[in-house]
């Protein structure tokens, strides 16, 4: 068999929580990206972390040995401001609650960022930084309140740090919401947009949408009509990916990026029961039997492929009784 990543022409990787958490690698990730290219393999970088320009954060990439251009970096501060661009006419106030780098995207565009509800901004574009405090929470939600268009490079929840999860742009803009009662536009993951960006650029055709978030990764490469693999070094877990909604399904699970150089095991139904490798996996009557060890991927993707099967028009999480039979 043919390793998984022979299928595809390019690698549109996540970064927080695939290549690495806070300033450090993942174990093992930049060495499985810079397999990439001896095997014809495109690689683009699609982060929804506003925080950094896209030649910064294709500088700390470099800087920790991954392989990355600045153009081969695709951000949701981009998608976020061009949004923004096609709402509000050229020399339009905006006030900027985000980093430095979302304000340059902003300007770029020939719009004015401001940093005040009081100097009269027709738009308000909220990204993650970590610098963000409360004053700046509230001088977005004083001009969301007076009627700004408010735009929202994306909407994580939480963010992968060294040491552990910290609250992501969600936190923040929920905090907004919560003082506003309004709803912004949501440039970033999970919309299509940003994935259709990232492909175009590289000339892809054949793209893989590789992530740990099965709400932005997973749910914006199935949008965009890409394959799409959940990879276990981040946000989302075994048990998270088997209860997930059909829209937020991989179509592959990794434990590392490494997997991609290995040949994908296939799924297939045996008298009503799937079987992957040595492991296999039935549901009925809200349950699953899973005959395999806990520990072992494989048992884990004969569990999605019987459920999900079982399930095929989740709109919400379902969540099995299991029964692990040795």
């Amino acid at each position: 068999m043919a390793d998984l990543i022979e299928a595809f022409d390019a690698v549109l990787s996540d970064l927080d929580g695939v290549v690495y958490a806070g300033p450090h690698a993942i174990p093992g990730a930049v060495e499985a990206l810079r397999r990439l290219e001896p095997r014809g393999v495109r690689l683009g970088y699609v982060t929804n972390n506003a925080s950094r320009t896209p030649a910064e954060v294709a500088a700390h990439l470099r800087d920790l040995g991954a392989p990355a251009g600045d153009d081969d970096v695709v951000s949701s501060a981009q998608a976020g401001a061009d949004l923004l661009a096609k709402k509000v006419p050229a020399g339009t106030r905006v006030l900027v609650t985000g980093s430095h780098a979302l304000a340059r995207e902003v300007e770029q565009r020939g719009l004015e960022p401001v940093r005040s509800a009081e100097d009269a901004p027709a738009a308000v574009i909220q990204g993650f930084s970590p610098d963000l405090g409360w004053k700046d929470l509230a001088e977005a939600a004083y001009a969301v309140a007076a009627g700004a268009l408010w735009i929202a490079t994306n909407t994580d929840m939480s963010i992968p740090q060294a040491r552990g999860m910290a609250p992501g742009n969600g936190t923040f803009v929920a905090a907004v919401r919560a003082a506003t009662g309004r709803e912004p536009l949501v440039a970033g993951k999970p919309e299509a947009p940003l994935f259709l960006a990232a492909a175009e650029r590289l000339g892809s055709r054949n793209p893989v949408v590789v992530g740990d978030r099965l709400d932005t990764d997973i749910l914006g490469g199935n949008r965009a009509g890409f394959a799409t693999a959940a990879v276990l070094t981040g946000v989302d877990t075994k048990e998270s990916i088997l209860s997930a909604r059909s829209d937020e399904r991989p179509r592959f699970i990794l434990a590392t990026l490494d997997d991609f150089f290995r040949p994908y095991p296939e799924a297939v139904t045996v008298d009503g029961a799937w079987r992957v490798g040595a492991s296999s996996a039935r549901a009925a009557d809200g349950r699953l039997e899973i005959s395999g060890a806990p520990d072992d991927l494989d048992s884990w993707r004969a569990a999605c492929a019987a459920w999900w099967d079982a399930h095929p028009a989740a709109e919400r999480q379902t969540t099995p009784e299991i029964d692990w039979l040795r």
